[in-house]
């Protein structure tokens, strides 16, 4: 790497060997991973019986209170996708029998929780909903729910739109992760914390929506929020190339570095301090009428993960005691029963401390248990077994461009898979010392994406550190439990917002 460049990246703040090493990657590429097989039902993923989760429920609240729980929610991505169509509406004559996607926005705009905040808007400028669709003016009831002289929902946050329809109010995602948090995430102290991950731009904006309508919540609930926020970390951005993998310059000739995907905020979840960690999308909340299932779910797997690293803590207190059959034995039986796994051929049985060093090394590390529902074509990582470099196997949630599709054996492998992964986590990053983990010593830094993009009418290739809940947890010890199908119901387009999932 030049002087140039190295003086260029060093004036924008980032680090030229990370710098190198990105566009190392742009010209290597990233390795498929060695897939062994689907985790499916009965080999991998956790179904749950009724007593079980019975069980879960009963017993997690009493030493959830004795934990300190946070429940961590990304929620920076603007809503503007949401809205595609209906920004393509706009630049269109408005005829709504040319767009379809808009005539249903249209024909069911009162089933949309921001009908009133709308309704308002046109009102202050002399005009209605009504009055809009009866002149056919359609083009004016968008124009004031996109843009910013209107509601601005074209350059919100999902968070702070609009999304359920009560009798007494009309809740936003946040609100609604708020409510959620008083089921399933009280911690020590009978204190719910929460914490969103946002854009700078709109930080104040969500402080303003939780100072609105946490007061109520307090009031109702007897509860203590502590309500954080976090921004992703600009070091964390990658540069961009050309499609030759030279560095990408702007016109004024400063290199571009774009945000790296959600992997990036694997730096803010290692910030946080907590015994149990929540991780839950912002768009993927549902009427209370619905909730019941999710609040569950999340005892059942936040309960497991209790009982599972409980068995785990005893096993290394148990080898650091004293190296002998009993305490391998009991190594071994957490590590084959508790966690799935298998010791390869290459680490002796026989040399006690040799093994001893190899279950210390697999059982001390972050825990997590991911909820799994059915493959019902929604996009998705799925959950496979993985060979590992020593010949270990671990449970891995892939997205598709880590799979190797020419390879039949894998594309096999990856049309059996019977579930994916909706963002449904809960994680265990302290140790059994109750010291937290540092979890950039647990990313798999060979499992990113490399996208193709366009900047100013130029072609570009982007680069993504590996996946949040993908090769940023590659190191962790997993478990896939199935939840149901209604646990997730995530919004991709406003329109989605008329599903009966919706619907309060």
């Amino acid at each position: 790497m030049d002087s140039v460049l190295i003086e260029k990246i060093l004036d924008q703040g980032m680090n030229p060997d990370t710098v190198a090493q990105q566009i190392e990657n742009f010209k290597n590429g990233f390795p498929f991973l060695n897939i062994k097989g689907p985790a499916v039902p009965g080999n991998g993923i956790k179904v749950l019986s009724e007593q079980e989760l019975e069980h879960y429920v009963e017993t997690y609240p009493e030493k959830a209170s004795k934990k300190e729980v946070v429940k961590f929610v990304p929620a920076s991505g603007a809503a503007s996708r949401m809205f595609k169509d209906l920004f393509a509406f706009l630049e269109g004559d408005g005829d709504l029998e040319k767009s379809a996607f808009t005539k249903k926005f249209i024909q069911n705009i009162q089933k949309f929780a921001f009908y009133d905040d709308l309704e308002k808007t046109l009102k202050n400028e002399g005009s209605s909903i009504e009055t809009c669709i009866n002149s056919g003016n359609y083009k004016r009831i968008v124009n004031a729910l996109l843009m910013d002289d209107g509601l601005g929902y074209g350059s919100l946050p999902k968070g702070l739109l609009r999304f359920h329809r009560y009798v007494s109010e009309n809740r936003t995602p946040a609100q609604e992760h708020l409510v959620e948090g008083v089921q399933y995430a009280v911690g020590r102290g009978n204190k719910v914390k929460i914490h969103f991950t946002v854009s700078p731009e709109h930080e104040e904006k969500f402080k303003a929506e939780i100072a609105a309508v946490l007061p109520a919540i307090k009031a109702v609930s007897g509860l203590e929020f502590e309500v954080s926020y976090s921004q992703q970390k600009k070091s964390t951005d990658t540069i961009a190339v050309n499609t030759d993998n030279t560095p990408f310059m702007e016109d004024d000739g400063s290199l571009l570095f774009r945000p790296a995907g959600h992997g990036a905020l694997l730096e803010n979840l290692n910030d946080i301090d907590a015994d149990l960690i929540f991780i839950k999308n912002i768009d993927n909340v549902v009427p209370d009428r619905l909730k019941e299932p999710t609040k569950n779910y999340k005892m059942a797997i936040a309960g497991l993960l209790l009982e599972v690293q409980e068995r785990i803590f005893d096993a290394l207190r148990a080898l650091d005691k004293e190296v002998n059959n009993e305490s391998i034995g009991l190594a071994v039986q957490v590590y084959n029963d508790d966690l799935g796994g298998k010791i390869p051929p290459t680490v002796s049985a026989e040399f006690l401390p040799d093994l001893a060093k190899y279950l210390r090394d697999k059982l001390n590390r972050p825990i997590r248990v991911c909820g799994m529902v059915k493959n019902t074509g929604e996009p998705g990582g799925g959950p496979f077994w993985i060979e590992e470099p020593d010949g270990s196997y671990s449970l891995q949630i892939l997205e598709t461009a880590q799979i190797d599709l020419n390879d039949l054996t894998s594309k096999a492998h990856m049309n059996a898979s019977t579930h994916f992964n909706p963002v449904d986590l809960v994680c265990g990053t302290r140790n059994y010392k109750g010291h937290s983990f540092d979890l950039l010593e647990y990313r798999d830094m060979q499992t990113g994406f490399i996208t193709e993009k366009s900047k100013s009418g130029r072609d570009l290739k982007a680069l993504e550190l590996p996946g949040l809940w993908n090769g940023s947890m590659a190191g962790w010890n997993t478990l896939f439990v199935e939840v149901p199908l209604i646990t997730f119901n995530p919004v991709k387009t406003v329109n989605d917002l008329l599903r009966d999932e919706h619907q309060a």
